[in-house]
């Protein structure tokens, strides 16, 4: 569901306090000042993704100021917490319109990214999400909303036809936790399995939040469900995995990138071996990456899931700006929508007229000994 909020709303949102917001290093006394905003969801359950946009974005902050002005100005971040809530996610949008800010990384939420993108539009930022993946996000006809990640049409694709192709004849639950992200994603491989001719068992929504799954459990034990296909995040798909292993069920659950976490593992325990999961190819392995990478690691962060995501983002206004010889949000927008590559840390990025990557890659990892490995 979209949050729709009128502009007065809008406006005591944006005046609201403790939204967790730092600024960056301010630049050199005298120069020019282009403020960049990050937001995430910087503390609550899915901090660890917040965690990776935060690191990602000010590396490449960082790096991009080594390498000189852009068009005349250093690049200063404040960061945003949005807490996974939409509502916070529209009060960090109107505190960086106050404080500024010119270019957005973010969000990870596509349920915040999607009402948080209105009140940039309004106010002449542009947006580039990591992780949102929901279609609706560059679906709307605005201007300024891109992403360095794939969609969950795309993904849910991939996931659907694996089902098809190795378990037809499982029995398949399909739960979501009722969020645009988690909820889009379920339905997308839902529909991909039932144009295929396989019908689910099941089809239920949770709450996020939510850490008692046990009637959810008992009914796929009464379904003798084989496969557990979930929309949703890491905490909450290790809960589900942790009881269903309590209850001597040995479900495989098959999730998006979503749970592209350690601490999904964490959450789940070692009943999380064997559990698939949808995901780009690892950017960590990338060629172009492999001097950043290397970065993060001396520094003792591994950056995995949006990391790379985060930098190529902001890496991306940078050199298209530099290219240009422009910082104009829209003028930005123009170049990266016009289908020619932009060279970042993921390799060379494409954009189209909505702001959706012309290429997406989408393939199956399976979790084995706490970490991810490909199919």
């Amino acid at each position: 569901m979209t949050l729709k909020l009128n502009k007065r709303q809008l406006l005591i949102g944006g005046a609201a306090t403790g939204l967790g917001l730092a600024a960056g290093v301010a630049p050199s006394i005298g120069q020019a000042t282009l403020r960049v905003g990050v937001a995430g969801p910087l503390t609550g359950p899915n901090a660890a993704f917040g965690e990776q946009l935060r690191r990602g974005a000010q590396m490449a902050v960082d790096d991009m100021n080594a390498a000189g002005p852009i068009n005349g100005a250093r690049l200063a971040v404040q960061f945003g917490d949005d807490r996974s809530d939409p509502r916070e996610g529209v009060s960090v949008a109107n505190r960086f319109v106050s404080d500024g800010v010119r270019w957005v990384v973010g969000h990870f939420n596509s349920g915040v990214s999607i009402p948080a993108s209105e009140v940039y539009a309004e106010n002449n930022i542009i947006q580039c999400t990591p992780a949102s993946t929901n279609p609706r996000f560059t679906e709307r006809n605005l201007w300024n909303t891109h992403r360095t990640c794939g969609r969950d049409d795309q993904q849910g694709q991939v996931a659907g036809d694996w089902i098809l192709r190795n378990r037809r004849q499982a029995r398949v639950a399909i739960v979501h936790d009722r969020t645009p992200y988690g909820q889009g994603l379920a339905d997308f491989t839902k529909q991909t399995m039932n144009r295929g001719g396989m019908q689910e068992v099941m089809y239920e929504g949770i709450t996020t939040g939510e850490r008692d799954f046990s009637a959810l459990v008992s009914r796929m034990r009464a379904a003798n469900v084989e496969i557990i296909f979930f929309g949703g995040l890491h905490t909450e798909a290790g809960l589900i995995i942790r009881q269903m292993r309590n209850q001597g069920m040995q479900t495989v659950m098959i999730s998006g990138d979503g749970i592209t976490t350690k601490e999904f593992w964490t959450v789940a325990g070692p009943g999380a071996e064997g559990t698939l999961m949808t995901y780009n190819p690892d950017p960590r392995k990338n060629p172009a990456a492999a001097a950043t990478v290397a970065k993060f690691r001396a520094a003792g962060f591994d950056p995995e899931a949006y990391t790379l995501y985060s930098y190529a983002a902001l890496e991306a206004y940078a050199k298209v700006a530099r290219e240009i010889s422009s910082n104009d949000p829209r003028r930005i927008a123009q170049r990266m929508r016009n289908g020619q590559p932009v060279q970042t840390v993921l390799g060379p990025l494409a954009w189209d007229a909505k702001g959706d990557l012309t290429k997406a890659d989408y393939i199956l990892y399976v979790w084995r000994n706490g970490d991810y490995i490909e199919l």
